[in-house]
């Protein structure tokens, strides 16, 4: 059963009582995700082909541009939505992409690009960020891993599905404008339901947090922004440990969005082949989540963190060895699987821990540092293939995926109930 929250205003927690505003706002994440999902095959493409970037730090500075902008986004998202109301965040975020399609068709030369990609960085920070805490409201303690697990499953599997299409859509009709016309779409469809359908969710977690009991704080709900980004970033072990873990995370995702497709047309793969591969990354990835996330309700957050981090490891690994198709299909569903298992995880954990009153604005400084590893990705992946080539650089970052798994085990308690009573 659903639990009810406590003051007789008739809310309900959970995923069965939310069902409809919840399944609408998997939808509304799904076409977040496509957005982003339209640049995955073809920017970097469109770098090299058409405005002739030789140096990979270079190419890769819409990703550092894109990165920045999102984590600073994610900060302030999430302390908009505690003071202004989930609802009006995720309506600002859809308005701030509508022009992200335009802008990469039309665009003259690079620094049109980037100044699209701080619009997508900006847009993604506002929305993604905000459909993570309305799920969060609405599933209650109960459900918190299935939620996230649902919520990050639709973004990536629609960033897949886009990869994949724009991919078959460049091949047949060119860099541009196809596979942008898509995204422009999704902008239109998702600005329309989030005006129209998409309901604010912030009383549901001020129920919560009449009854609630912080791990980190029992005394203190009502603590400043400082106090939880000190927490989040490196204070509170399990906290801090997320917040590193998903920084190099996306450092590796980073390094795949914008090196890889470089990799692999250099190899000889066709543009569909490409598609392909840039698709079953996050495709793996979205449909692991909805594996994984409830999962972790029943076994534990830990778990998860670390062996989806080593998997990682060895994935990025077998890329940076492999020459064939074959072998790199293999290696991205690898790759896929390891994301899988952290993603939704270090979400659910971070919403373990902090308190209703603050969990937006921890959820905000988390995904600060998760999403500041595009940028980090971005500047250490370009110099290092620079400096070694594209296969030095993934092997660089293996090692410093295993070193971040490594960090979890040591430092990160368990903070799901469930998986800290199997280990009492």
């Amino acid at each position: 059963m659903d639990p009810v929250a406590p003051t007789g205003s008739g809310l309900r927690w959970g995923l069965r009582a939310n069902a409809a505003q919840f399944t609408l706002l998997v939808v509304v994440n799904a076409l977040v995700g496509g957005l982003l999902g339209t640049e995955r095959t073809v920017l970097p493409l469109l770098g090299e082909q058409e405005f002739e970037l030789s140096a990979y730090t270079a190419a890769l500075t819409f990703i550092l541009a894109f990165g920045v902008t999102k984590a600073v986004t994610n900060l302030l998202a999430g302390t908009l939505a505690d003071r202004c109301g989930r609802r009006p965040v995720l309506v600002a975020g859809w308005l701030v992409g509508l022009p992200v399609p335009a802008l990469l068709i039309w665009a003259p030369d690079w620094g049109w690009v980037i100044a699209a990609n701080v619009l997508l960085g900006i847009s993604q920070g506002l929305a993604w960020s905000t459909t993570v805490i309305m799920k969060i409201d609405l599933a209650g303690p109960r459900r918190r891993g299935l939620a996230m697990g649902l919520n990050e499953a639709a973004g990536y599997l629609a960033v897949a599905a886009t990869a994949m299409v724009t991919g078959m859509l460049a091949a047949g009709y060119g860099l541009r404008p196809a596979p942008f016309l898509l995204g422009a779409a999704y902008a239109a469809l998702g600005l329309g339901l989030s005006l129209v359908l998409v309901r604010e969710t912030r009383d549901h977690a001020r129920q919560e947090a009449a009854t609630h009991r912080s791990a980190v704080d029992r005394q203190h709900a009502a603590l400043s922004t400082r106090r939880v980004f000190a927490l989040v970033s490196w204070r509170e072990p399990a906290l801090s440990s997320a917040s590193q873990a998903g920084l190099v995370n996306n450092l590796n995702d980073g390094l795949a969005w914008g090196l890889f497709p470089l990799l692999f047309t250099a190899a000889g793969l066709s543009l569909t082949q490409v598609g392909v591969l840039a698709a079953l990354y996050p495709a793996v990835w979205g449909l692991g989540q909805m594996l994984t996330g409830p999962l972790s309700d029943r076994i534990g957050r830990k778990p998860f963190v670390v062996v989806g981090m080593l998997t990682q490891a060895v994935a990025l690994g077998l890329v940076a060895a492999a020459g064939t198709f074959p072998t790199w299909v293999a290696a991205v569903l690898l790759l896929g699987a390891g994301t899988a298992m952290v993603y939704p995880t270090l979400l659910a954990a971070v919403g373990d821990v902090a308190h209703p009153a603050w969990r937006a604005r921890a959820v905000g400084v988390y995904r600060l540092w998760r999403d500041g590893g595009f940028a980090a990705g971005a500047l250490l992946a370009g110099v290092l293939a620079d400096l070694a080539g594209i296969r030095g650089a993934t092997w660089a970052v293996a090692a410093l995926t295993a070193a971040s798994g490594l960090v979890v085990a040591a430092r990160m308690y368990e903070t799901h109930p469930v998986g800290a009573r199997r280990r009492h």
